[in-house]
């Protein structure tokens, strides 16, 4: 058997709709799937707007963007998590400023941001990881404590919860992924949402090449070619109509796998706090000490058993790309650790319970 670490489900709306505007000739960035994707996104989410992009990084590139994010400026982000967070930093000619994360949900450790705050400092940025939610009061209360905006990277945790609240909704901007592996999917996209009326009409203004609003072709201004198409959205909304079947799906995913690999000596399975709702966007799992195999060594195990699986993220510092900046000479021990010790089993929506047993009954054997 092989067991795929994603494989997604494509629903017959989705289906239909991309057959519909292929039909009607609107594949471009214009189209009415565009507009209806937009609002039954910021309806999910309970925020008022809802912009389309090419990308969850350009979503948060965009966001710094929007918030004027430029040269000489820092912005605080986890040291563990994908780069696709940190680089838009860069493109701005902002500089990463990283922080550790907390050794239970993998998240940015609240304790260790104010310590990095400068003048320099222009947002805040946690992300929330795997499907679990970063502490966001303490965060919020931090950054209204220092008159900064967060962003929410929270491109894994489509319909996640802090204390009842959307991941996504509670900060200024939040920026989402719609990659074929996110729950939500619209093969390549993104979305940023805000309940800030000017933010949004000037992320709409700079996803669309900037042009002036006193007559098109002209530009005062840097801008994107940041347009979601229409074809795409139509994937999205045909995939978001079913967006409560598979949240339902990841918690029994997650259900199974806590049925068939609890016990199994120094393998820590995800910890939910009780202030979040964990969507399991990744089903991640922790060799701690005392674990006979390394991580890598499991990984190949499990690999010549036809299971598939990934790494964790590695530390943001370790990147060849970022050492030379001057956040990178700190020591990050926590997510050092997780990039040596963590990896995800199979998690996507098409995931069957013959598969995850067998998923269970291959870790078990190699762990033996």
């Amino acid at each position: 058997m092989f067991v795929p670490v994603n494989e997604p489900v494509i629903t017959a709306e989705a289906k239909a709709y991309v057959n519909e505007a292929m039909d009607s000739g609107w594949i471009s960035s214009a189209g009415k799937y565009i507009e209806e994707f937009e609002k039954e996104f910021a309806t999910f989410l309970g925020v008022k707007h809802a912009v389309t992009a090419t990308s969850g990084t350009a979503a948060i590139h965009l966001a710094l963007a929007t918030l004027n994010v430029g040269p000489g400026d820092e912005v605080i982000v986890p040291d563990f998590t994908m780069m696709g967070s940190v680089l838009p930093v860069l493109y701005c000619g902002a500089t990463p400023v990283f922080v550790d994360a907390e050794a239970e949900t993998f998240n940015i450790d609240p304790n260790l941001i104010e310590a990095k705050i400068t003048k320099k400092t222009k947002a805040i940025m946690p992300v929330h990881l795997y499907g679990h939610s970063a502490e966001m009061d303490q965060i919020l209360a931090i950054a209204k404590k220092h008159s900064l905006p967060v962003i929410e990277d929270a491109a894994e945790v489509h319909g996640a919860t802090y204390k009842g609240r959307m991941c996504g909704s509670m900060g200024e901007l939040g920026c989402f992924s719609f990659y074929a592996n996110k729950i939500i999917t619209t093969g390549e996209g993104g979305m940023l949402v805000t309940n800030d009326d000017l933010l949004a009409a000037r992320a709409r203004v700079l996803k669309d090449l900037a042009h002036s609003a006193k007559k098109r072709f002209w530009h005062e201004e840097m801008g994107f070619n940041y347009r979601m198409t229409n074809l795409q959205a139509a994937v999205g909304l045909g995939q978001l109509q079913h967006v409560d079947e598979f949240l339902e799906k990841k918690q029994w995913m997650a259900e199974r796998y806590r049925e068939g690999l609890g016990g199994i000596k120094h393998l820590r399975l995800p910890i939910t706090k009780e202030y979040a709702k964990n969507v399991y966007w990744m089903y991640g799992v922790l060799l701690e000490e005392g674990f006979p195999l390394t991580r890598d060594a499991l990984r190949a195990a499990l690999k010549e058993r036809g299971v598939d699986t990934r790494d964790f993220f590695y530390s943001s510092a370790s990147q060849p790309l970022l050492k030379h900046l001057p956040s990178a000479k700190e020591s990050f021990p926590v997510s050092t650790m997780l990039s040596e010790r963590g990896f995800y089993l199979p998690s996507g929506l098409a995931l069957t319970e013959e598969q995850i047993q067998y998923v269970c009954d291959s870790l078990r054997a190699v762990a033996a």
